[in-house]
């Protein structure tokens, strides 16, 4: 029945999506430079990692996933949104308080947001296509690839421009207001999850047990990916903390707003996009603390 649900949030709270990401993304950019680059050409090592993590070993891993598991439909085309997206914004916070390399962390966010302007449309599509199922959800909705690429450019990639701009011709502009831009994009955003929840609390409830277990193993693996990819890639122990969270902290905000805007709030796929949400904060925090303190308190008290 999942797959016949349709979550309704209505045209104000989705625009109310659509800006608050806009301008989370604005805010991000005003703190982003172009030594941010700069500084991937001269250790490009772990950013390639991390890119090779998220955009490819993870949208592959969630398939083979859903070819083991063979959740319904429009659950596997939810997880294949969000493996599809980038890291989101707040993987930044997590890489510092596990004490991971900060400094990757940004960079990584950086080019993923770029490079998710391509990548996310080709990836989903490509990917989603691949599973019978999930691929006559595809050819139902008859999605436009080029409909999302325009959409992505709109919400990340015209911020994106905007905020890095500001922040080259007028620095001291952008060191001023960028956290409360950010902020202030959060909250808003926020305010649309809970204005979201409240519209469908019923649904939430009767649906949310068919996506705990997948959703719990599907950030598993990507957390895992990250830290194996980096342990095989030679990268010493914080970077590999920073490439587990970069992979495992995706911005299902952004995989939220794609399936409103394209699948009309299609059930099984909100529900992942939403409880993804929710439970990569909760494993963020959790991995964080266990690198940050919590490994040498276990031992210590073992």
């Amino acid at each position: 029945m999942v797959d016949q649900l349709q979550l309704n949030i209505g045209t104000d709270a989705l625009w109310v999506m659509n800006v608050s990401l806009s301008t989370i993304m604005f805010g991000v950019a005003l703190e982003l430079t172009v030594q941010n680059f700069k500084d991937i050409a001269k250790k490009p090592k772990g950013t390639l990692l991390g890119v090779l993590s998220q955009f490819v070993m993870l949208p592959f891993l969630t398939w083979v996933i859903v070819i083991i598991f063979k959740p319904q439909p429009s659950i596997a085309l939810g997880m294949m949104m969000v493996a599809a997206c980038p890291g989101g914004n707040v993987s930044n916070f997590f890489s510092l308080l596990a004490r991971g390399n900060a400094a990757l962390s940004v960079s990584l966010t950086a080019i993923a947001t770029v490079l998710a302007i391509f990548m996310t449309p080709i990836n989903f599509s490509f990917w989603a296509s691949m599973y019978e199922p999930t691929n006559e959800i595809l050819r139902e909705v008859s999605i436009d690839v080029m409909d999302v690429f325009y959409t992505i450019v709109l919400i990340l990639g015209i911020p994106l421009t905007l905020g890095m701009l500001v922040r080259h011709h007028k620095p001291e502009i952008a060191n001023k207001f960028a956290k409360y831009i950010k902020n202030f994009g959060i909250l808003f955003f926020g305010g649309f999850v809970v204005s979201a929840f409240a519209m469908n609390y019923e649904n939430f409830l009767d649906y949310v047990h068919l996506v705990l277990f997948i959703v719990f193993l599907h950030n598993l693996t990507a957390m895992t990916t990250g830290y194996t990819l980096g342990k095989l890639g030679g990268l010493p122990h914080p970077d590999r903390k920073s490439l587990a969270i970069e992979t495992g902290i995706q911005n299902s905000g952004l995989g939220l707003l794609l399936i409103f805007n394209f699948f009309d709030g299609l059930g099984g796929m909100a529900l992942v996009a939403g409880w993804w949400g929710i439970w990569h904060m909760v494993s963020g925090f959790t991995m964080s603390w266990y690198w940050s303190i919590g490994k040498k308190y276990i031992l210590r008290n073992k």
